[in-house]
């Protein structure tokens, strides 16, 4: 699908999240691309499960990885979680990649951005723009639809893995965001997990937590109503149930 892009484009850094895009991305960079090498930021906003699935895929396509240990305690802005707060956390995450790219010999960066991710919804676009990271998905029309049906024709794991946006986004606008809250958030979603929910929320609540889930998973939510009690009320006080399914793609 993106040969014509790599032969243009034979040498690339790919900015790689372990989520289903650019998971993709990185499979027709791997096939396509004459060298390519996938850099994945680790900080207190992406929960453990994502680094191991992204050294997974790296592991299976046979592309080299980079971890890079970025801490947001040490960006105030960012905690401080502004309306713009994506945008300050992207610019903050592209440009270590970009300064680490570069030390490698790359000029040119790609991320995984769809033709569904609208700029209006998504502030952090605004951060690659200026930072002149290209979009190859987007750029050949791919849908999130379409990136999971070539996912799942590819044999990629990641074809039917959830939207998984990063934790600070559990928290609302305004709200400084803490280590030990976003700790809270991670050991929350993860017990979840293994209740057997998924393409969830767990949004902090300065009383407790809320919990959104898609609306063929509100039957499960009643079965698993004790269980739920128990994983969450030693993080969380008052727990809630939004009545409003979520969407998930």
């Amino acid at each position: 699908m993106l040969k014509a892009f790599f032969t243009e484009n034979p040498r690339a850094a790919i900015a790689f999240s372990g989520g289903t895009d650019s998971a993709f991305l990185l499979s027709q960079a791997a096939r396509y691309a004459r060298d390519c090498t996938a850099y994945f930021v680790k900080s207190e906003f992406q929960p453990a499960f994502e680094r191991e699935d992204a050294e997974r895929l790296a592991d299976e396509l046979g592309v080299r990885l980079r971890v890079l240990e970025r801490s947001m305690t040490e960006a105030p802005e960012v905690l401080a979680n502004p309306a713009d707060r994506c945008y300050l956390c992207k610019q903050r995450v592209f440009s270590a990649i970009w300064a680490a790219a570069r030390a490698d010999g790359y000029e040119l960066l790609l991320d995984g951005s769809n033709l569904d991710d609208d700029p209006a919804q998504r502030p952090g676009m605004r951060a690659l723009r200026e930072l002149q990271v290209r979009s190859p998905l987007r750029e050949a029309g791919l849908t999130k639809a379409e990136v999971r049906r070539l996912s799942r024709e590819a044999g990629l794991f990641t074809w039917d893995k959830p939207s998984y946006s990063c934790l600070a986004t559990r928290v609302p606008t305004g709200t400084t965001i803490t280590p030990a809250m976003l700790s809270a958030i991670e050991r929350g979603e993860g017990r979840l997990m293994e209740l057997g929910f998924s393409g969830f929320r767990l949004r902090w609540r300065e009383r407790g937590a809320k919990l959104e889930v898609p609306a063929a998973q509100l039957p499960l939510v009643l079965e698993k109503r004790e269980e739920i009690l128990d994983c969450l009320s030693p993080d969380f006080g008052e727990i809630s149930l939004d009545l409003r399914p979520r969407e998930n793609h």
